[in-house]
């Protein structure tokens, strides 16, 4: 069993017995892939909604290309597409009193769920918004998400 640390703008791939495990998910969004069959699991920490214009080398960091490339990686490591499902975790406004304009958790929510709509993968759990971060542990040989805050903990 080998414990895979998911950083800030990060995907990374577990197969089996591996743990991925991202840590302090604030206005970020812990996109979790799983392909149960396979035990197949991909996890990406990403940053904001969309990427700028021009070339970019840190891909996880943005949703509107992060998502896709974790399920190219999901795929590439003998994930069936069919197959591959998403829990999504985080979006939180950390700073409410912020103007509309500045909501990152909320636009990264977002942005999120029209990629895996427009991508056909299904969410099968979230715990997204809210005010307060989440850390994240993603089991690979049986798709448990658990999701730990200053809140609470649970299992989606």
């Amino acid at each position: 069993m080998k414990k895979i640390i998911v950083g800030i703008g990060e995907g990374k791939i577990a197969i089996q017995q591996d743990i991925l495990v991202s840590y302090a998910l604030g206005s970020c969004i812990g996109v979790c892939l799983y392909d149960e069959a396979r035990q197949v699991a991909g996890m990406a920490h990403i940053i904001l909604p969309r990427h700028p214009s021009g070339e970019v080398r840190e891909k996880y960091k943005y949703a509107d290309i992060g998502v896709v490339t974790l399920l190219e990686e999901m795929i590439h490591a003998g994930a069936r597409r069919r197959y591959i499902v998403a829990k999504v975790v985080g979006g939180a406004e950390m700073f409410p009193s912020v103007n509309q304009q500045w909501q990152i958790g909320k636009q990264n929510i977002q942005m999120v769920f029209d990629i895996l709509k427009q991508e056909r993968i299904r969410v099968i759990a979230k715990d997204v918004g809210k005010n307060y971060g989440r850390t994240v542990t993603f089991y690979a040989f049986d798709g448990r998400v658990e999701v730990h805050s200053l809140r609470n903990d649970k299992v989606i």
